[in-house]
């Protein structure tokens, strides 16, 4: 045995369509998870820089930080550590931490967003498909998924014998990995760590030390634990590419990689048949551009983002019970802000519900449909007004601001 599970009839599609490189993840044929780069319009998600601090914003309780990209980032003093990695006392102020001039090792946490900088974090972490190796940490933190049992003490007993070092997170899908796969990933992690450390301490910042996950490294690492049935690359050199991290980071999943051949494909007579084409995907992918989303029991989503949050109105349509309306609505709010990759501050208007115990029912079927969110999601109840608030962790740009870039390029031409 090589790997964990295959996951329920998943697959990994991955193509280069222009300026974009895309990876869709579908899971019994639907597309469940979409990450999308732009060339021209690059992410520093997940980057390690060896940063300068420009100024202290005493104001902000932060710090703006020369990346050497042309825009600072903003490290407030909840993200910081003191001299040497020392970690920030309760209360302790940006003033007490830093310095104007000095050198700080940081990480992306979040991508600039209109006219501000990125956001980022001193506690640097490097994520793999079992485990997150977060070097500056001192213990073995185990994933809520896995429950409250002995397993939990037993699965990080496990990983102190067979990763080095110190500072690991682990993931729900090592509980199932074999040792040889968690060695050579935390081995990997591990590595990376001690090239970063080790040009750090070079100094000569700002400078980029560490490049984030692409969108098809990011599929895999969120997605692979669960081995995909089929990895399929509608680009030769890509492909070839992502078999060889597959083989140092991911050896169960590079005999999965396949280049797609159109040439076993009928291609309509005005060229190519490409692979997003042939599932469908570039169509569901402009739906998700539009602010309306049907329901298939007759009610509808509609979805407005806003610079400072995301609101969703549900509309019943003509089916009857509020409670069924929502609870559908509720998979498919999770799965939408998902796919748009929304951020921040999310208002949900739901069908009105007279029973208290079903407002607690669609409570909790929403707090499980945003569970398995690689993006940290919380769900924190109905307000005064009887509005459901939630906030999603932002990670990289948003669908709508990615695409729109692409077709403005495309007007223009």
């Amino acid at each position: 045995m090589t790997g964990g599970t295959v996951g329920a009839a998943s697959e990994i599609l991955i193509d280069r369509d222009g300026p974009l490189t895309r990876a869709a993840v579908l899971t019994g044929g639907r597309l469940t998870d979409l990450y999308i780069d732009h060339a021209e319009r690059p992410s520093l998600l997940g980057h390690v820089f060896l940063g300068r601090v420009e100024r202290i914003a005493t104001g902000l309780d932060g710090a703006f930080v020369d990346l050497g990209t042309g825009k600072s980032g903003l490290l407030s003093a909840l993200d910081a550590r003191g001299p040497k990695g020392r970690p920030k006392a309760k209360g302790e102020r940006i003033g007490n931490l830093l310095r104007t001039g000095q050198t700080v090792l940081v990480q992306v946490k979040a991508d600039a967003t209109g006219a501000k900088g990125p956001s980022l974090t001193m506690d640097i972490t490097l994520p793999g498909r079992f485990l997150v190796h977060a070097p500056l940490g001192r213990d073995v933190a185990v994933s809520k998924r896995l429950g409250s049992g002995p397993e939990r003490t037993e699965l990080a007993r496990r990983i102190q014998d067979i990763a080095p070092g110190t500072g690991w997170i682990v993931r729900a899908g090592a509980a199932t990995a074999p040792d040889g796969l968690l060695v050579a990933e935390s081995d990997a992690l591990h590595l990376a760590w001690r090239s970063i450390r080790d040009a750090a301490e070079r100094g000569g910042g700002p400078a980029l030390l560490l490049t984030g996950p692409d969108a098809p490294r990011r599929a895999l690492i969120e997605h692979g634990a669960a081995v995909p049935s089929r990895i399929i690359v509608d680009d030769a050199a890509l492909a070839r590419d992502l078999a060889g991290w597959c083989a140092d980071r991911a050896p169960d999943l590079e005999e999965r990689v396949e280049a797609f051949d159109a040439r076993l494909i009928a291609a309509p007579s005005d060229g190519r048949q490409r692979l997003f084409d042939l599932r469908d995907l570039d169509a569901e992918i402009e739906t998700l551009l539009g602010t309306r989303v049907p329901l298939s029991g007759g009610g509808s989503l509609v979805i407005e983002r806003t610079e400072a949050m995301t609101v969703v109105d549900v509309n019943a349509g003509e089916r009857g019970n509020p409670l069924d309306v929502n609870l559908e609505a509720a998979a498919e709010i999770a799965r939408q802000l998902r796919l748009r990759n929304a951020g921040g501050i999310v208002v949900v208007d739901f069908v009105n519900m007279r029973n208290r115990g079903d407002a607690e029912r669609l409570l909790n079927a929403l707090s499980r449909a945003v569970e398995d969110d690689p993006a940290q999601t919380q769900v924190y109840g109905l307000s005064k007004l009887g509005l459901v608030e939630m906030t999603r962790a932002r990670r990289g740009t948003a669908l709508a601001e990615l695409l729109g870039t692409v077709r403005t390029a495309a007007a223009e031409d």
